[in-house]
């Protein structure tokens, strides 16, 4: 039965949920940065034509995400990083040209992921930086806004606030007592972000136009630019204080379309508030990025 199912596999992936104990901040010199790229906010970057394998632009712009990516990368190699991980975050996670990044890092790439976006993260960090996002869902200004799916949500809070997936991210970050530091991407985002993380040091690649339109760096500038602001920011790292959200944490999720709602409700765990809109609490943000996780990727025909 469809819905027994659903409850099942969720209920497990919920009980996985409780995370291993978090490693103490290291005290003898070292420095972790973990680095999140989207490609939304890349420089150039309009439409779906340079954003999937299907797009006439996507293996250029491949490419810059890459660049941008391995500029901040740089930059935290100069500030005597001895450890990065930088997490391929956008559409398939498959979208870094890896053997063109720094042979010092480590990279997670694909879904599904528990933590998302942020996988890999834990309270041995010092730094977070997000390369290439972009402004939420709820907000109208921004190239390509959205959080998480473009397709499938319209609204997604967590105790009352709308997330973008920045603020999101970064209150994951903050749940393992881990600071933002840094952020690249259009103006739009930098204004929402700098809203909810001030003094972020940010990169401000594009100036939004329209949802598919902007007035742009070249590749290179914005390369340039992102070593610098990820330099500035680990030079200040002491500055910046984690983003933390009380628990246990409240999810609110709305629906572009009216079933997915009426489905979720099924479970127990899950309360429907609205014909397109669905109540979570979890006892973390751990708990809660692992329901987001179960939702965006299960399909009642996963193959192996």
């Amino acid at each position: 039965m469809k819905t027994l199912s659903w409850v099942l596999v969720l209920n497990v992936a919920l009980i996985a949920a409780t995370p291993a104990q978090a490693a103490p901040a290291a005290t003898d010199g070292r420095l972790k940065v973990y680095i999140s790229v989207d490609m939304e906010g890349v420089a150039g970057v309009v439409s779906g034509d340079q954003l999937g394998p299907e797009g006439f632009e996507y293996e250029r712009f491949r490419a810059f995400m890459t660049a941008e990516a391995s500029a901040a990368v740089q930059a935290a190699l100069e500030a005597g990083a001895t450890e990065i991980v930088v997490s391929d975050s956008h559409g398939n996670g498959q979208n870094l040209l890896i053997d063109q990044l720094p042979k010092e890092v480590t990279v997670v790439r694909s879904w599904p992921r528990p933590l998302g976006m942020m996988e890999g993260i834990d309270a041995s960090f010092d730094a977070v930086a997000f390369i290439g996002y972009h402004a939420g869902t709820h907000n109208s200004q921004g190239v390509r806004a959205h959080t998480i799916s473009s397709a499938r949500f319209a609204d997604l809070r967590l105790n009352g606030i709308p997330m973008s997936e920045a603020t999101m991210n970064a209150a994951i970050a903050g749940h393992f007592n881990v600071p933002v530091i840094m952020l690249s991407g259009d103006d739009a985002v930098v204004a929402e972000t700098s809203a909810t993380l001030p003094g972020i040091e940010s990169a401000v690649v594009k100036w939004a136009l329209g949802f598919h339109s902007a007035r742009t760096l070249t590749p290179a500038k914005s390369v340039e630019l992102i070593h610098q602001k990820m330099a500035s920011a680990l030079a200040r790292r002491g500055d910046f204080k984690p983003y933390k959200l009380a628990t246990p944490v409240r999810l609110d999720l709305r629906f572009k379309a009216y079933r997915p709602s009426e489905i979720l409700s099924y479970l127990r765990i899950v309360e429907r508030t609205d014909s397109h809109s669905i109540r979570f609490v979890g006892k973390d943000l751990v708990e809660v990025s692992r329901f987001l996780e179960f939702v965006t990727n299960y399909e009642s025909d996963l193959q192996p």
